[in-house]
């Protein structure tokens, strides 16, 4: 099947990043938001990074001004009717996402891809609540979704190989580097990397080590190109908090849960770069 129209449902983070990429690859791309605000936020958002590589030489004013010209906002899920494929990319919630499944699933064309880019939910369980869970995958970009190379591409038990490999197709167009994984816990990356991380965080409390020196024994001593800490505030503490309780109750091990300073944090409201306060302070 061909993909050429694409939908992305929310505009936060993710979803501006997810269209911003889907834009530059030369696709028609629908975003969509709950209300004028949020989408003309997220366009905003699209508009400064697209600018930026204008700035640095990586594309012309023409070519940004086509790529802002093949993006439609909308406020109404209807408007993503004629779409090929929809990524979902709300929040990280079980019953918001769902929502946004069962009415994606009345709306499109029986030969549309639905698409979700939980880092932690089971698509399976997400796909269960349509009509159509043959048609239904995960698409986990990893933030910042222009930047990073990586999409985890998820199948469940029900996909069909011919909505997969259409899937992965996409996601190669995108320029970007796909893997194919089956729908467990964390699925690859945060299967290895969340209790990596929370092992990272407890050494600070038992280990009596500052921030500061856990992420220089990380770059220096492992080549890590970020420290964990510094990882950990691009996230976002409340999404790495998040991620770890998903996977903790999936999995019922301790590695997973988050450590007691993490829920500090996040219950101070220091959660990373976003505030401009985690392990570290921003400007």
């Amino acid at each position: 099947m061909t993909i050429e129209r694409v939908g992305v449902v929310g505009l936060g983070t993710m979803g501006a990043g997810i269209a911003q990429v889907c834009l530059q690859a030369g696709f028609e791309t629908v975003g969509r938001e709950v209300n004028e605000e949020f989408a003309q936020r997220g366009r905003g958002t699209i508009d400064h990074y697209l600018s930026r590589g204008v700035e640095k030489g990586r594309m012309t004013q023409e070519d940004k001004e086509a790529m802002l010209g093949r993006l439609t906002l909308a406020t109404d899920l209807g408007a993503l009717a004629g779409c090929d494929l929809v990524i979902e990319a709300v929040i990280e919630d079980i019953g918001a996402k769902t929502a946004v499944f069962k009415e994606l699933d009345g709306l499109l064309g029986p030969d549309a891809i639905l698409a979700t880019n939980t880092s932690a939910l089971s698509v399976t369980d997400i796909a269960d609540v349509t009509a159509r869970p043959e048609r239904v995958v995960g698409m986990h970009f990893f933030n910042p979704a222009p930047v990073l190379k990586l999409v985890e591409v998820v199948r469940t038990a029900h996909t069909s190989d011919e909505v997969f490999d259409a899937a992965y197709a996409f996601v190669q167009r995108l320029g970007k580097e796909p893997i194919g994984c089956n729908d467990t816990p964390g699925f690859v990356v945060n299967r290895i990397l969340i209790p990596l991380l929370n092992d990272c965080v407890r050494v600070i409390d038992e280990a009596r080590v500052s921030p500061e020196d856990v992420d220089r024994a990380m770059t220096y001593g492992a080549n890590w190109p970020i420290g964990p800490c510094a990882l950990i505030d691009l996230i976002g503490i409340d999404i790495h908090v998040h991620a770890s309780d998903a996977l903790a109750a999936a999995l019922g091990e301790e590695r997973m849960a988050p450590p007691p300073r993490l829920l500090k944090m996040l219950e101070a409201g220091q959660l990373g770069r976003k505030t401009k306060q985690g392990f570290f302070k921003y400007d």
